[in-house]
């Protein structure tokens, strides 16, 4: 917060409220009011807040000292329409009270472990509820033991309309997605001395089925590189960003809304986002909210 309100500008805060909500109820972390708090303090400060939900929360059990989710209802989009209802709903009505805000609407969604498939149902109940946007695609995407594939979405743009799929663009579509913006690079691109460390604490509680499935998904010629300022250096960064000025030379009747994105859990080097919020204001690029270019992509 106090390096974008520096640089004058504001990021999209998804603030997964299935978990707050359940730690509030379960009264698990003293912390949750301070939390709660800042959340408000984003919102009255001008910073866009994105619905993000982990729906396997809201069934979930707090037992000796431990919490015990519900996987069944870890992918929101596969749930029966009216429990899809009554989750996004229990999720938006948490959000209005949050930010004393009756009327409140996030505008943009992004979907836990960016899961948006099969995506009808879900699309067509956030629509209904006035949210406008989507960024939980990442182009080339695929997670064998989630069931994600993204690959088809490579065809697309840089956004598109969709309805029955996330990744199949219609123009007659209610939600507009706007994706993670990914690079696909070969194997040894995807590795740093940041991101192998990440890796390294993200995988110490892995079962073996799941580090059979990264394996699995590591076994392609070519990986989406997404455009991490937690997990990227800074040669990585600007290389990526030059690479799209270097494009929009070549073809600047489009708009590209190039989406960023990091991890609160993995944010431990503000000298590298400073770093890039100072590279893009240099090249006189804009840093914005979906607020702000959503009208842009409609026209």
């Amino acid at each position: 917060m106090e390096l974008f309100r520096k640089h004058n500008v504001r990021f999209v805060s998804f603030t997964e409220v299935a978990e707050l909500e359940m730690i509030e109820l379960m009264g698990t972390d003293s912390a949750i009011d301070l939390v709660k708090s800042q959340i408000r303090e984003l919102y009255n400060d001008g910073f866009e807040l994105g619905l993000h939900l982990h729906p396997q929360w809201y069934n979930g059990r707090y037992e000796h000292g431990a919490w015990r989710l519900d996987c069944d209802e870890y992918n929101l989009c596969t749930l029966p329409q009216e429990r899809i209802v009554e989750i996004v709903d229990r999720a938006i009505g948490y959000l209005r009270n949050l930010v004393i805000d009756k009327n409140y609407v996030p505008l943009s969604f992004r979907a836990g472990n960016w899961l948006f498939q099969p995506a009808r149902a879900t699309a067509s109940v956030l629509a209904s509820r006035g949210i406008r946007v989507d960024s939980s695609v990442f182009k080339g995407g695929l997670r064998h033991e989630l069931g994600l594939d993204y690959r088809r979405a490579l065809r697309n743009g840089y956004y598109w309309k969709f309805s029955e799929r996330v990744d199949i663009p219609d123009p007659d579509g209610a939600l507009l997605e706007i994706p993670i913006y990914t690079q696909m690079v070969p194997l040894w691109r995807m590795f740093n001395a940041k991101r192998i460390e990440l890796e390294r604490k993200g995988s110490s509680g892995q079962t073996s089925s799941q580090r059979y499935h990264r394996v699995r998904d590591l076994l392609r010629i070519r990986h989406p590189y997404k455009i991490d300022f937690c997990r990227l250096n800074k040669e990585e960064l600007t290389r990526i960003v030059d690479d799209v000025i270097l494009e929009d030379q070549w073809d600047s009747s489009t708009i590209k809304p190039i989406v960023s994105i990091g991890h609160t859990k993995e944010l431990d080097d503000l000298e590298t986002v400073e770093y890039l919020l100072s590279y893009l204001k240099d090249r006189g690029i804009c840093i914005s909210t979906f607020q702000d270019v959503y009208r842009d992509c409609v026209g």
